[in-house]
């Protein structure tokens, strides 16, 4: 009733390509631009303000990583390795070089492809649990490498600290000045991988996951694909790790270890798998769960556990949540949150008719 795509006819190609055909889409697509960058930054203060700015960072993180493990069927587990070049390339340029943020974030990202595309070359031999392996030791060889050369890691502490960005001779140093920066980086990622998946290209990473020979029979050139699709997932956490120590004020390795890869898995495999908005759906919850699993255990837990411990519970029970969702999800929605958004939403198309 209120979703319904009969009565609009489209006429042109472009019309028929485009993101968001129905009015209805548009006016949501515009109510969400509003609340996001006029209602929020107005009503919030700086530290739910740095919440979202989490939220925004984890979005443009897990868009990268579905993008390979999700459209292309790559299995990853070294997303956070790729975020780490993409942080200390920009930290190295703006303090070394002095170059803006208009530099260093691009400059991140594409030294995170570099090394992305050298990680996928094994790809086109190795799949499944083999490439999940190889990943994970590229996880650790990257750390160690940038722990262990001082001209990257800037010396003992392997820790560089970031100048602000700044914009029209402004540095950008509170949340809220913040905000802005993030989000506008984060919707120009979501576009992107909207329209990449719509693309070509998009097309060939499906076509590779769903049946790889067959893919191959009409005519992709499967390396060539997947190079691709590392590519642009490194790219994009690459400007994760960048918009990340931007946030931060500071480089440092022990935001990028393998923890922070399983969270981005669990991102993509609670928001859904080949989903762009099940990479939003999943960035917020992962990023919201521990602030929710604080407020929940420091309003009711306080009745079951002593004050003196009340610290250690809340951090395990983030660990047991979070364990546990991921099993939840796996079992009874493999396809995410999105699956659900979807089943909503075609309740509505039809709704009060049962047809």
């Amino acid at each position: 009733m209120f979703h319904r795509e009969s009565g609009y006819f489209k006429t042109t190609y472009q019309a028929d390509m485009g993101l968001y055909p129905l009015p209805i889409a548009r006016y949501a697509i515009v109510a969400i631009a509003a609340l996001f960058f006029i209602l929020l930054p107005a009503v919030l203060d700086g530290y739910y303000l740095s919440i979202i700015n989490l939220v925004a960072i984890a979005i443009v993180g897990a868009l990268g990583l579905n993008i390979l493990v999700g459209f292309t069927g790559q299995i990853s587990i070294g997303h956070a390795a790729f975020m780490s070049v993409g942080a200390y390339t920009a930290a190295n340029l703006a303090t070394k070089l002095d170059l803006p943020f208009w530099l260093t974030l691009p400059a991140g990202g594409a030294m995170a492809a570099f090394i992305g595309i050298l990680v996928g070359i094994p790809s086109l031999r190795i799949k499944g649990l083999y490439l999940a392996i190889a990943t994970l030791a590229a996880q650790f060889i990257i750390e160690w490498v940038i722990n262990h050369t001082p001209t990257i890691s800037g010396g003992v502490a392997a820790s560089i600290e970031m100048p602000p960005p700044e914009f029209l001779g402004k540095e950008l140093v509170n949340q809220a000045e913040l905000y802005y920066f993030l989000m506008v980086i984060m919707v120009i990622a979501l576009v992107g991988a909207m329209n990449l998946i719509r693309s070509r290209i998009g097309r060939s990473f499906i076509a590779i996951r769903d049946q790889e020979i067959a893919a191959e029979i009409i005519g992709i050139n499967v390396f060539k694909t997947k190079l691709i699709a590392f590519a642009v997932s490194s790219f994009y956490a690459g400007v994760c790790g960048v918009m990340y120590t931007y946030y931060l004020g500071i480089a440092n390795y022990e935001n990028f270890q393998l923890i922070t890869s399983i969270d981005y898995l669990a991102m993509i495999i609670i928001g859904g798998l080949g989903s762009v908005l099940g990479s939003v759906f999943g960035a917020f919850f992962i990023t919201l769960l521990p602030f929710g699993v604080r407020i929940f255990m420091e309003t009711v837990g306080v009745f079951f556990v002593e004050g003196v411990y009340l610290a250690q519970v809340i951090a395990q029970m983030r660990l047991i949540i979070f364990g546990g969702l991921i099993i939840f999800f796996l079992v009874v929605e493999p396809e995410g949150l999105n699956k659900l958004w979807q089943n909503i939403r075609n309740y509505f198309r039809v709704w009060p008719f049962s047809y």
